[in-house]
């Protein structure tokens, strides 16, 4: 061991020796070199060594000395490489203004010798600041533009790296599915050039994506690619972050046993390396793990030390994962106050997190056309000056001029002519016109404050049906168990008992009025949406996600047959309706039942599908189901309480945003209810 720590000190010193060597070799050619293109081109070999030797200071030295002389040769590449390497220095000092201003002015001056590589090179670099800086449409037309260079030059190492930069600017956007083409892409680029670290990374991001995108298969099957491909000696870091979410994604299987053989091996590991992180997300697992096979002592202690680092680290994902484990915990002990705690911890956490504004831009952008622009632009300028002189040339010939005065004002007399004849008649139109719409306006603002008033005492119906039905009975339940509580009326056993009845009354309670609040917020907001563009499927994953409880607790079949498709409307009013649907099919689900989950395109519209093979609905009901004013409601398999509000609003909600619902239903067969959306503005 101590002979192998020898050999790589030595081969480390000699290979700082070797390059010191080159740099002083390169700087005494410089110095007794002719002043002409021969030695700019030396000195920018010398700057790229000490760029590369990050030796910042002493290439900037270098790049004014090169640039100066390139002015003096009007040695137009010297000039487009120093400024090149001037941007990147800055780019490395964090220095983004002056560093946009020196590839600019790199790229005009490669364009000026038709050099597309070096504008592909520019182009590449600015595409990455400007992804670094948050501008992600630049950014990535930029990255596009210089990659459609790379390939029609086939120049894979500069290929390799900009598919990587442009993966990680489409994750960056919440573009799940570009950002694994463009890894994708990356990683067969860098098989060819045999980049073995590039493929370790590119084939480590593919998996986390999938998992990312629910498809946790595909991701086991890339992270077991990573770690075969893994030196045990050299990559350390990335084996301590892949190990644990390798065993997550067998737990999400429950495949204990091979779940439990990688998150053992990623928590020793990661604590041999000393990674917070690995730890962190190795507890938390093997806590979810333990939690599973009721081994709740050791879960609560893996739990606590996951909870510790996460807030040390303040690592929010993996604190947020940290409190959910928490309420199934202490909920799994019947320890409800403790639950409640972890619950509101959650909720706040979660909130704080949404509200940060993920950068989005418009998707399939081209590239950047720059040197076809530039010709554009070129032949432009001549088409003006051709322009210029037609127009010089006819003024030189007088009886074209006067003639064409003449037929203007001969026009002119016959359109005054024609204007004076139908003015009485214009006029007595515009009044009749301007009689029709001050009676229309008034016409429509009466039946507008007729409208307004019907749908404020319907509101008013509503609310106080409501309140004096199901919230009354809801709070009055809780009420009464909690004076017999108080009382001493009931025994210990008598209380363990109810704890399922006043945990559901208050779900019922608070399901109510989530409905209700929501339904009277679009009611009192002059029933006006904020549409906008945005994926389904990611509602659906969303809110498939708060039902996973229950639906483990009924063992309800769950699938999910969604697809990407982007639709046109108000995405919080579309997350109301896709909820109440999904929670009324778990509802009305018995054990064993299938919830199926699915979207197509149909006449250029999206149509939602929420089926289940549950309790079905009886035609004498299915009119009632829409109809607010009835507040109908039924129990559910397990006697879940229901508000009668749900589908009222869901009907409102989709009716706002210019779709429409619908259901099928067969009794103790299943039902269907369809939502059909715009994809867009109509």
């Amino acid at each position: 061991m101590k002979q192998l720590l020898t050999l790589a000190v030595c081969l480390i010193s000699f290979s700082i020796f070797s390059q010191t060597e080159k740099i002083d070799e390169l700087s005494v050619k410089v110095a007794y070199k002719n002043p002409d293109s021969t030695k700019v081109d030396m000195s920018l070999v010398l700057i790229n060594e000490l760029y590369e030797n990050k030796d910042y200071d002493k290439a900037l030295l270098y790049i004014n000395q090169t640039s100066k002389l390139s002015d003096e040769l009007n040695y137009i590449k010297g000039q487009a490489e120093s400024s090149y390497y001037r941007a990147l220095i800055f780019t490395e000092r964090n220095d983004y203004f002056n560093a946009i201003d020196n590839y600019n002015k790199s790229r005009n001056l490669y364009l000026k010798i038709s050099d597309t590589l070096g504008v592909a090179k520019v182009s590449n670099s600015i595409g990455l600041i400007e992804i670094k800086r948050g501008n992600y449409k630049v950014g990535l037309q930029n990255s596009l533009s210089a990659i459609d260079i790379f390939e029609k030059q086939y120049l894979k190492e500069e290929l390799s790296s900009a598919y990587n930069n442009l993966a990680e600017a489409y994750h960056k956007t919440n573009q799940i599915d570009k950002a694994i083409e463009y890894n994708f892409k990356a990683l067969e680029v860098r098989k060819q050039i045999s980049d073995k670290e590039g493929i370790k990374i590119s084939t480590k991001n593919i998996a986390s994506l999938y998992s990312e995108l629910k498809e946790h298969r595909k991701a086991i099957e890339y992270y077991e690619k990573a770690l075969d491909i893994l030196n045990p000696n050299t990559d350390e870091d990335l084996r301590g972050e892949i190990l644990p979410k390798l065993g997550s994604e067998y737990l999400r299987f429950n495949e204990y046993e091979k779940a439990s053989e990688y998150l053992v091996e990623g928590l020793k590991y990661n604590r041999e390396q000393k990674n917070n992180e690995g730890i962190l997300r190795a507890l938390n697992a093997i806590g979810h793990l333990n939690l599973q096979k009721k081994k709740v002592k050791l879960a609560e202690k893996q739990l606590n030390e996951a909870y510790k680092i996460a807030q040390k680290i303040d690592n929010k994902t993996e604190l947020l994962e940290n409190y959910k484990l928490h309420i199934a915990l202490d909920s799994t002990r019947g320890y409800y106050q403790n639950a409640f705690f972890w619950q509101n911890k959650f909720y706040d956490l979660k909130d704080s997190l949404s509200k940060i504004d993920q950068p989005v831009f418009p998707t399939d952008l081209d590239p950047l056309d720059i040197i076809d622009n530039k010709t554009i632009d070129n032949d432009s300028s001549a088409n003006e000056k051709k322009q210029e002189t037609t127009v010089s040339t006819s003024f030189v010939n007088p009886y074209l001029l006067y003639g064409s005065i003449a037929a203007f004002t001969l026009l002119l007399g016959l359109l005054i002519y024609s204007l004076l004849k139908t003015k009485v008649h214009k006029d007595a139109l515009e009044k009749q016109k301007d009689i029709l719409a001050e009676e229309k306006i008034r016409t429509e603002a009466i039946l507008e404050q007729t409208h307004h008033l019907e749908e404020v005492n319907q509101v008013k119906d509503k609310l106080f049906s409501i309140v004096s039905h199901d919230l009354k009975d809801s709070i009055s339940s809780i009420k009464a168990f909690l004076d017999l509580l108080k009382e001493d009326s009931i025994s210990k056993d008598e209380f363990y008992e109810l704890i399922p009845e006043l945990s559901e009354n208050a779900n019922n309670a608070s399901s109510l009025l989530f409905n209700l609040l929501n339904w009277s917020k679009s009611q009192m907001q002059n029933l006006e949406p904020k549409p906008e563009r945005f994926n389904i499927q990611d509602v659906f994953h969303s809110k498939m996600a708060l039902v996973e409880q229950k639906v483990e607790d009924k063992r309800i079949v769950l699938i999910d047959e969604s697809q990407n498709d982007f639709i046109y409307a108000d995405r919080s009013m579309v997350e109301i309706v896709i909820q109440n649907l999904i929670t009324n099919a778990v509802k009305f689900c018995r054990t064993g039942d299938v919830i199926t989950i699915s979207n197509v395109d149909v006449n250029g519209k999206s149509l939602i599908c929420i089926e289940d093979s549950g309790v079905g609905i009886s035609k004498k009901n299915i009119d009632k189901l829409f109809a607010a004013h009835k507040n109908f409601t039924t129990a559910g398999t397990k006697n879940e309480k229901g508000t009668g509000l749900g589908l009222s609003i869901a009907k409102d909600l989709v009716e706002l945003n210019n779709g429409r619902i619908w259901v099928e239903s067969i009794e103790n067969v299943g039902s269907k209810f369809f939502v059909e959306l715009p994809k867009t503005a109509s």
